[in-house]
């Protein structure tokens, strides 16, 4: 059902993918919006290692709710900031491409934990959490992103 990468030789591992996930803070989402128009909207993310999911938080309506609603097929691509080696000009980036269902997540409770996690990927500041959770939360709607086919790859600019 899904492509095989082409530039097989620059694929990576899982585990290399998992660790973009985790350690970047953002993606791009695409969806299929108005009209059949891709529509793609950068989003914050966490990793969840514990399901191998991808939670999302944002607002209660909007074009990317109409979007999921109408067709769960989502795509989610990351990619890290890059480096150079050391004398040269090109830079060297790895990328993530997942293909996966999106849902609403319902839970309270679940809900809290994705915030909180979120929160903790660019804040250590416990006062801030406490306050965001205590003021944002109703007006929160988590998104759980279910990957059904990832692919990873290392890329030279040069």
């Amino acid at each position: 059902m899904f492509r095989k990468m082409r530039r097989f030789a620059q694929q990576m591992t899982d585990a290399e993918c998992i660790d973009v996930l985790k350690n970047e803070t953002r993606g791009v989402l695409s969806v299929i919006g108005d009209d059949g128009y891709p529509y793609g909207i950068p989003l914050n993310h966490y990793y969840c290692e514990a399901d191998g999911k991808l939670y999302f938080h944002g607002a209660k309506e909007g074009h990317k709710l109409d979007a999921i609603a109408r067709c769960d097929k989502v795509c989610y691509t990351v990619y890290d900031k890059g480096w150079r080696k050391d004398g040269e000009w090109a830079l060297n980036v790895r990328s993530v491409v997942i293909f996966g269902r999106m849902k609403k997540v319902e839970s309270e409770e679940k809900t809290i934990e994705i915030c909180t996690a979120l929160c903790r990927k660019f804040t250590d500041d416990e006062a801030y959490l406490a306050h965001e959770l205590k003021t944002a939360l109703p007006r929160v709607l988590c998104l759980e992103l279910t990957p059904e086919h990832m692919t990873g790859k290392r890329v030279n600019e040069s």
